[in-house]
Protein backbone atom coordinates (compact mmCIF):
# COMPACT_ATOMS: atom_id res chain seq x y z
CA UNK A 1 0.00 0.00 0.00
CA UNK A 2 1.55 3.51 -1.16
CA UNK A 3 2.04 6.01 1.31
CA UNK A 4 0.35 8.92 1.87
CA UNK A 5 2.52 12.13 1.49
CA UNK A 6 1.92 15.96 3.16
CA UNK A 7 3.71 18.71 2.20
CA UNK A 8 3.96 21.05 5.50
CA UNK A 9 1.87 19.03 7.91
CA UNK A 10 1.01 20.70 11.23
CA UNK A 11 3.27 20.13 13.94
CA UNK A 12 1.76 18.46 16.48
CA UNK A 13 2.74 16.27 19.44
CA UNK A 14 1.70 13.32 17.63
CA UNK A 15 3.28 13.97 14.38
CA UNK A 16 6.66 15.35 16.24
CA UNK A 17 6.63 12.08 18.37
CA UNK A 18 6.10 10.25 15.45
CA UNK A 19 9.29 11.75 13.42
CA UNK A 20 11.50 11.05 17.09
CA UNK A 21 10.28 7.49 16.71
CA UNK A 22 11.14 7.18 12.99
CA UNK A 23 14.49 9.12 13.77
CA UNK A 24 15.25 6.82 16.65
CA UNK A 25 14.49 3.57 14.94
CA UNK A 26 16.27 4.34 11.69
CA UNK A 27 19.27 5.34 13.40
CA UNK A 28 19.26 2.36 15.80
CA UNK A 29 19.11 0.23 12.69
CA UNK A 30 22.72 1.46 11.50
CA UNK A 31 20.82 4.39 8.95
CA UNK A 32 22.75 7.23 8.19
CA UNK A 33 20.82 9.98 9.69
CA UNK A 34 23.35 12.07 11.61
CA UNK A 35 23.57 9.45 14.80
CA UNK A 36 25.73 5.97 15.59
CA UNK A 37 23.41 3.43 17.45
CA UNK A 38 22.78 2.64 20.17
CA UNK A 39 20.40 5.98 20.53
CA UNK A 40 17.90 6.70 22.54
CA UNK A 41 14.89 9.46 21.52
CA UNK A 42 16.41 11.97 24.25
CA UNK A 43 19.42 11.49 22.16
CA UNK A 44 17.70 12.08 18.99
CA UNK A 45 14.57 15.25 20.24
CA UNK A 46 17.83 18.30 20.56
CA UNK A 47 18.18 17.48 16.45
CA UNK A 48 14.51 17.09 16.14
CA UNK A 49 13.89 20.46 17.91
CA UNK A 50 16.52 22.36 15.80
CA UNK A 51 14.86 20.79 12.64
CA UNK A 52 11.85 22.06 13.59
CA UNK A 53 12.88 25.49 14.91
CA UNK A 54 13.82 25.92 11.19
CA UNK A 55 10.31 24.41 10.35
CA UNK A 56 9.02 27.62 12.59
CA UNK A 57 11.25 30.17 11.28
CA UNK A 58 10.40 29.34 7.52
CA UNK A 59 14.22 28.40 6.68
CA UNK A 60 12.88 24.53 5.67
CA UNK A 61 10.11 22.47 5.00
CA UNK A 62 8.68 19.34 6.26
CA UNK A 63 7.72 15.76 3.98
CA UNK A 64 5.93 13.16 5.62
CA UNK A 65 4.81 9.72 4.90
CA UNK A 66 1.94 7.90 6.46
CA UNK A 67 1.20 4.39 6.32
CA UNK A 68 -2.42 2.98 6.06
CA UNK A 69 -2.46 3.69 9.82
CA UNK A 70 -1.54 7.11 10.20
CA UNK A 71 1.79 6.27 11.36
CA UNK A 72 4.90 8.08 10.13
CA UNK A 73 6.58 5.84 8.07
CA UNK A 74 8.93 8.24 6.05
CA UNK A 75 10.23 11.75 6.18
CA UNK A 76 12.37 14.12 5.35
CA UNK A 77 13.75 17.95 5.22
CA UNK A 78 13.88 20.65 2.43
CA UNK A 79 16.31 23.08 3.31
CA UNK A 80 16.25 26.78 1.25
CA UNK A 81 19.48 28.32 1.24
CA UNK A 82 20.14 31.65 2.01
CA UNK A 83 23.13 32.97 -0.01
CA UNK A 84 21.83 35.03 -3.01
CA UNK A 85 23.94 33.45 -5.45
CA UNK A 86 22.30 29.70 -4.54
CA UNK A 87 18.60 30.39 -3.51
CA UNK A 88 17.85 28.40 -6.88
CA UNK A 89 18.90 24.84 -5.27
CA UNK A 90 17.59 23.20 -2.05
CA UNK A 91 18.75 20.92 0.56
CA UNK A 92 16.92 17.53 1.21
CA UNK A 93 18.51 16.51 4.22
CA UNK A 94 17.75 13.37 7.18
CA UNK A 95 15.95 11.31 4.37
CA UNK A 96 14.07 8.72 6.31
CA UNK A 97 12.05 5.46 5.74
CA UNK A 98 11.12 3.24 9.28
CA UNK A 99 13.05 -0.23 8.70
CA UNK A 100 10.24 -2.04 8.87
CA UNK A 101 9.06 -0.52 5.96
CA UNK A 102 12.51 -1.28 3.70
CA UNK A 103 12.09 -2.64 0.31
CA UNK A 104 8.82 -1.40 -0.37
CA UNK A 105 9.57 1.14 -2.70
CA UNK A 106 9.00 3.66 -0.08
CA UNK A 107 12.12 5.22 -0.37
CA UNK A 108 11.91 6.14 -4.11
CA UNK A 109 8.30 7.49 -3.38
CA UNK A 110 9.62 9.68 -0.92
CA UNK A 111 12.54 11.38 -2.99
CA UNK A 112 9.70 11.27 -6.02
CA UNK A 113 7.33 13.54 -3.50
CA UNK A 114 10.51 15.33 -2.71
CA UNK A 115 11.20 16.35 -6.24
CA UNK A 116 7.45 17.42 -6.82
CA UNK A 117 7.71 19.81 -3.68
CA UNK A 118 10.85 21.00 -5.14
CA UNK A 119 9.12 22.16 -8.42
CA UNK A 120 6.68 23.55 -7.28
CA UNK A 121 8.74 25.96 -5.17
CA UNK A 122 9.44 29.23 -6.84
CA UNK A 123 13.06 29.18 -8.58
CA UNK A 124 13.80 26.13 -7.71
CA UNK A 125 15.94 23.49 -10.18
CA UNK A 126 18.09 21.61 -7.82
CA UNK A 127 17.95 19.22 -5.14
CA UNK A 128 21.52 18.46 -3.40
CA UNK A 129 22.02 15.53 -0.35
CA UNK A 130 25.01 14.27 0.85
CA UNK A 131 25.44 10.74 2.03
CA UNK A 132 27.70 8.61 4.16
CA UNK A 133 29.50 6.31 2.35
CA UNK A 134 30.33 2.74 3.08
CA UNK A 135 26.63 1.85 2.60
CA UNK A 136 25.11 1.96 -0.69
CA UNK A 137 23.55 5.26 -0.72
CA UNK A 138 24.76 6.61 -3.80
CA UNK A 139 23.98 3.40 -6.05
CA UNK A 140 20.55 3.86 -4.13
CA UNK A 141 20.13 7.87 -5.20
CA UNK A 142 21.81 7.49 -8.53
CA UNK A 143 19.10 4.93 -9.03
CA UNK A 144 16.40 7.94 -8.33
CA UNK A 145 18.18 10.00 -10.75
CA UNK A 146 20.38 11.54 -8.71
CA UNK A 147 24.62 12.07 -9.81
CA UNK A 148 27.63 12.16 -7.62
CA UNK A 149 28.97 16.00 -7.67
CA UNK A 150 31.43 15.58 -4.76
CA UNK A 151 33.47 13.70 -2.70
CA UNK A 152 35.26 14.15 0.76
CA UNK A 153 37.20 11.10 1.68
CA UNK A 154 37.14 10.14 5.45
CA UNK A 155 35.12 13.55 6.28
CA UNK A 156 32.53 11.23 8.64
CA UNK A 157 33.91 10.00 11.66
CA UNK A 158 31.47 6.94 12.62
CA UNK A 159 34.17 5.72 15.42
CA UNK A 160 37.83 5.59 16.09
CA UNK A 161 39.52 4.42 12.78
CA UNK A 162 36.07 4.34 10.70
CA UNK A 163 36.35 7.07 8.77
CA UNK A 164 33.43 7.18 5.55
CA UNK A 165 33.61 9.63 3.02
CA UNK A 166 31.08 12.67 2.50
CA UNK A 167 29.41 12.15 -0.97
CA UNK A 168 27.26 14.93 -2.08
CA UNK A 169 24.65 14.60 -5.22
CA UNK A 170 22.68 16.07 -7.07
CA UNK A 171 18.71 16.26 -8.97
CA UNK A 172 18.44 18.15 -11.42
CA UNK A 173 14.63 19.09 -11.80
CA UNK A 174 14.65 20.66 -15.24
Amino acid sequence: MPLAFTLDPAVDVSLRDGILDLWTDVSNAGGAVGFVPPVTRETVRPELVRALAALAEGRNRLLVGRDEDGRVAASAFLGFNTHRLMTHWLWLYTVMVHPRDQGKGYGRDLLAAAADAARAFDGIGAIRLTCRGGLGLERFYGSCGYKEVGRVPGAIRVAPGDERDDITMLLPLT
